[in-house]
């Protein structure tokens, strides 16, 4: 092939042959010719001295794809390689692309003609930038302001070129150069920005052309969340964009600059501007968009620029108020415009467009806390005063002045605030638990996906709505309402809520009477559901109440409308475990607890359920035992409770006695898994107490297992492979995962686990661990790998399990990834609660546990990778205190420094970043805290012998890295290592001092490098949800995990 003829790059390049290979690439060739000029454009790509036909391959050819084609060869070496050039060539290509820019925009046919390549090589020049200014090139932005006067379209991609260069440092700098390089490059900007300056408010007066105006927005849009206040507010600057935010064509752009400007925070020394700013804003406003406008009506039917407006404008707003609501609140006559704002604010929350909702619901959200963190604050008057933003210490009699503050306050938002209720009620998010909703054909359906979005807004809006009204009913507003009633639980004090809740209901149940209709009644069902289930508190102090609701839970057990069934049994079991003691206690004025009222009925009240739906009522009724103290009493409920899946049982293995094929019955095998899920749901709200009832079917239970392990061994090796994916194997497998799923939960549940551990572990180990370690590998269950183990069961343990699950999981990263998981969980609980028995194991099996460790933390999947690294720590501090410490490490502490290493190098890995670090200063700290004695080198091969252990580790560390990474000079290499051992002592200096590290050895450049910074995010999440919880009603009362005492 002629193009083979590229590969030589000896001569300047044939470029009439690259185009043709190009547009071979790019789909005007076969296929074969497609994949040919793939090989060779990729082979030119890795070439090192490809980028030294570049000048020669842009000045020749016209085609744009080779043009792209050129430029991304060129940023590759900017990229990674830029710093080893020489000099010259370094001013060559800097020079060229420079000229290149300024020849094609200097007129302005090819300027708009060659706009794509334009775009591109300012993308190249800001590259080139981040390694040359200022340090090297210190006149460039002197140079681009001088070359911006020369002409209007030089000028307008010169605004390009430095808005590129301010996102690259402000916005897109984390992860993607050094701490230090990113605040050198902030100063230069900072420092240079009054020519820049002068050259926008140069242009915005005197152009009249409005591309180059709207570039030069664009480009101050860029700059204003950063540059020095006094170019803002000491400058012509915001009369200049009031000027242009009357005028169509820019008002979206000079909005979004406003809104940067309304942004910023730095004291009170500004307020007179913002004042000024905001009435000024507000009086161009009211013309441009009357307050009557109907927002909802104006954004369905307006321009994408008319919606854009619209979303901005709620930006704006939400944006100055967050900042500077309380100077427009302090002068009366400010007061007005504020609540003109706010009024519109109002309408455009109600504009249906998820995006803009959230942005207003964000802003409503925090004044909302605001005023209610300042009125709760009230007996802490410091914490007021600060919410107040007063600075000053408190004076004593300052406390009822500040108490008036906050009414009066409170009374300037009571107009706003009403209006707000409103909303939140019309535009009240469906909550998770609701499954039964209007579809678009206005059907009333089970609704079985989970909203994201809506989730997001709900968790948002639990604290908004409090009051009810208005007339015309239909199933949305009751929806919403009702969705809003169960929002605000716990919001309000006792007595509040329980007027409140009594007037709710019995509206809803007389609703429920009179309304005729399947459809209807179920809506209405699911919302009754949904509200009692949200009140808890209110159904432990009132019995009678709680009686009526569970009765009539009851009911709705028996309904076969999609969805009521799933919602009643749902709503029961949230009742029951935050009101259980209230169940096994008799009542006032009845005879017996109700727990006993109910196992007698319980045969009727579950006739029309469905299995799983029967597992959830009797895991609810194993809630209710479980609160029972009495044991008598407690073993006789369960026994009732039991009843039905034991006679079932009983039947099943009297039968099986006489004749074991009835085993294999398709319909026998499902009744056999449908009793163990029963019991399995019984066990996991009863834990310990379910002893009866295992000890009852045990053994029984144990015989099936091996029974049916015995016939999918013997259908897999006659059937090969694909008969562990037939349905009768499938069925078999089922039972056998749910025996172990039933052992497993009761073991982890009991309380008293050495003393139960010896009576059910011992049956079990041939059974299960034999029939594993017999079994083929397809049919293993990896349930099988689980944690009831004790110290002297481990070796036998190992002996089944590990070896040939190994072979399993080892031959690649793919099969079984059931059993990897499971896997590795067990060697962690191993080495958690049985640390003792890992020491006593052979040397060859504890290498065999540290490769598998090894192989976990390797594998790309990331929660066995987590596991992995999660048990490699617990590992190394353990063996850090016992006596084979020096033996152990002397072992693998040098291969455990390399895989690390490798993994947190590797971009697939890196959401293990954390742990990475948590086990390199691990080491790191070991070897220079003198535990080991020994030393870490093999001494009979290395003749020099090092001082300490810590001096070995540095040599070693940087001889590692350097080979890893060739690019890398030695000094920079040396200093990173020498900066792990200096900042060791402090996780987050350790940490930044890796993360730049990364960034220096290009390895995570150009990427997404958010998982470096998870541990941040974390934290920052859960010093959100402290600070929900500290306000009454923000989080729903089934996910405060609380003991609820209802005695």
């Amino acid at each position: 092939m002629a193009a083979e003829k590229l590969r030589d790059l000896s001569q300047p390049m044939d470029v009439a042959l690259l185009d043709a290979t190009v547009a071979a690439f790019y789909g005007t060739g076969s296929k074969e010719e497609r994949t040919a000029a793939d090989h060779i454009l990729r082979d030119l790509q890795n070439n090192p001295d490809m980028w030294l036909q570049v000048v020669h391959i842009l000045s020749s050819t016209q085609s744009l794809n080779t043009k792209f084609f050129a430029l991304q060869v060129l940023e590759g070496v900017i990229k990674y390689r830029w710093n080893a050039l020489p000099v010259e060539q370094r001013d060559g290509m800097k020079n060229y692309i420079s000229e290149v820019i300024v020849k094609l925009s200097s007129d302005e046919i090819s300027f708009r003609r060659e706009r794509l390549y334009v775009n591109k090589l300012n993308i190249i020049l800001v590259q080139i930038l981040k390694h040359e200014w200022p340090a090297r090139w210190r006149s460039f932005i002197p140079d681009l302001v001088a070359a911006a006067k020369t002409s209007e379209t030089i000028c307008e991609n010169c605004m390009a070129i430095l808005k590129l260069l301010s996102e690259e440092v402000f916005d897109f700098s984390r992860g993607e150069m050094t701490q230090q390089k990113i605040k050198e490059l902030k100063q230069s900007l900072n420092s240079e920005f009054q020519l820049i300056h002068e050259l926008c408010l140069y242009v915005l007066s005197a152009s009249q052309r409005a591309e180059l105006i709207r570039a030069t927005l664009a480009t101050l849009h860029a700059f204003l969340s950063w540059i020095p206040l006094g170019y803002i507010f000491e400058s012509p600057l915001l009369q200049t964009l009031l000027k242009f935010f009357p005028v169509p064509a820019y008002r979206n752009l000079t909005l979004q600059c406003l809104t940067e400007v309304a942004a910023l925070t730095f004291g009170d020394f500004y307020n007179a501007q913002y004042v000024n700013m905001y009435t000024l804003f507000m009086a161009q406003l009211q013309t441009i968009l009357p307050p009557t406008t109907n927002f909802l009506e104006a954004y369905a039917n307006g321009t994408t620029e008319e919606q854009a407006f619209i979303q901005n404008l709620a930006l704006f707003f939400t944006s100055f108020y967050k900042s500077h609501i309380r100077v427009l609140e302090s002068s009366p006559e400010n007061i007005n415009a504020l609540l003109a704002g706010l009024e519109y604010l109002i309408n455009i929350s109600y504009v249906d467009d998820t995006e803009v909702f959230k942005v207003c619901l964000d802003y409503w959200n925090s004044l909302v806390l605001e005023l209610f963190e300042a009125h709760h604050n009230l007996d802490n008057p410091a914490a007021t005063a600060s919410m107040l933003g007063l600075q000053m210490p408190m004076l004593p009699g300052m406390v009822d002045g500040l108490g008036s503050q906050i009414m009066q306050r409170r009374q300037l938002y009571a107009g706003p605030m009403s209006k707000l209720r409103l909303l939140m009620i019309c535009r009240m998010a469906k909550p998770e638990e609701v499954l039964i909703v209007e579809d678009e054909n206005g059907n009333i359906v089970r609704e079985t996906m989970k909203d994201n979005d809506v989730l997001v807004q709900y968790k948002m809006l639990k604290k908004l709505s409090k009051q009810l009204n208005g007339e015309d009913w239909n199933w949305n507003n009751l929806n919403t309402l009702c969705w809003a009633i169960g929002s605000i639980s716990g919001s309000m004090v006792e007595e509040q809520e329980n007027r409140f809740l009594v007037m709710v209901i019995r509206d809803l149940l007389n609703l429920c009477e009179i309304t005729k209709g399947k459809d209807n009644k179920a809506v209405i069902a699911s919302n009754i559901m949904y509200v009692v289930g949200q009140y808890p508190r209110f159904l432990r102090a009132h019995w009678k109440f709680l009686k009526t609701v569970v009765n009539k839970l009851f009911e709705f057990m028996h309904e076969t409308h999609p969805g009521v069934q799933d919602m009643a049994c749902d709503t029961f079991l949230k009742i029951v475990q935050k009101c259980k003691r209230k169940f096994v206690i008799v009542q006032v004025g009845e005879n017996e607890p109700f727990v006993s009222e109910l196992l007698t009925t319980l045969p009727t009240t579950i006739a029309d359920l469905e299995p799983h739906q029967i597992h959830s009522f009797y895991e609810s009724v194993g809630n209710m035992i479980q609160a029972e103290s009495d044991p008598h009493k407690r073993d006789e409920y369960l026994q009732r409770l039991m009843e039905l899946p034991n006679q079932r049982w009983a039947e099943i293995i009297g039968q099986a006695r006489q004749s074991v094929d009835y085993l294999k019955d398709p319909d026998v095998i499902r009744a056999v898994l449908n009793i163990l899920q029963t019991n399995t749901s019984v066990a996991t709200s009863l834990g310990t107490y379910f002893l009866p009832q295992i000890t009852l079917i045990f053994l029984d239970m144990l015989n099936v297992y091996r029974m049916y392990s015995e016939l999918i061994s013997t259908s897999i090796a006659q059937g090969g492979p694909y008969a562990s994916r037939t349905s009768i194997v499938k069925l078999l497998r089922s039972v056998k995962r749910e025996t172990l799923k039933l052992i497993e939960t009761f073991l982890d549940k009991a309380e008293d686990q050495p003393h139960i551990g010896k009576q059910f572990v011992p049956p079990m180990m041939d059974p299960v661990l034999g029939d594993y370690a017999r079994n083929l590998p397809d049919a293993r269950e990896s349930e099988v790998l689980y944690k009831g183990a004790m110290i002297e069961d481990v070796p036998r343990i190992f002996e089944a399990v590990f070896q040939c699950t190994l072979e399993m999981i080892t031959k690649n990263f793919e099969d079984y990834p059931e059993h990897r998981l499971k896997f590795f969980s067990l060697l962690r609980a191993i080495a958690t609660h049985c640390f003792p028995a890992l020491i006593r194991l052979s040397s060859e099996q504890l290498k065999l546990v540290m490769d598998s460790i090894i192989w976990a933390f390797r594998h790309t999947e990331r929660n066995i990778a987590e596991t992995g690294l999660n048990l490699l720590l617990e590992m190394l501090k353990n063996f850090q205190t016992c006596e084979f410490c020096n033996q152990f490490y002397r072992t693998y502490f040098l291969t455990i420094e390399q895989e690390i290493f490798a993994v947190l190098t590797d971009t697939f890995h890196k959401p293990g970043f954390k742990l990475h670090v948590l086990v390199l200063q691990h080491l790191f700290c070991l070897v220079e805290s003198g535990a080991l004695t020994e030393p870490l080198w093999d001494v009979a091969t290395v003749p020099y012998p090092y001082p300490n252990n810590g001096t070995f580790v540095r040599e070693y560390t940087i001889k590692l890295l350097s080979t890893s990474f060739p690019n890398m000079t030695a000094t920079e290499v040396t200093q990173f290592v020498n900066g792990l051992f200096e900042s060791r002592a402090d996780l987050s200096s350790f940490k930044n001092h890796i993360r730049d590290f990364l960034v220096q050895s290009k390895e995570f450049s150009a990427q997404d490098n958010k998982d470096l910074y998870a541990d941040e995010a974390a934290a920052q999440r859960e010093r959100e949800r402290e600070r929900m919880l500290s306000i009454p009603g923000l989080i729903a009362p089934n996910e405060i995990q609380d003991e609820m005492v209802d005695s």
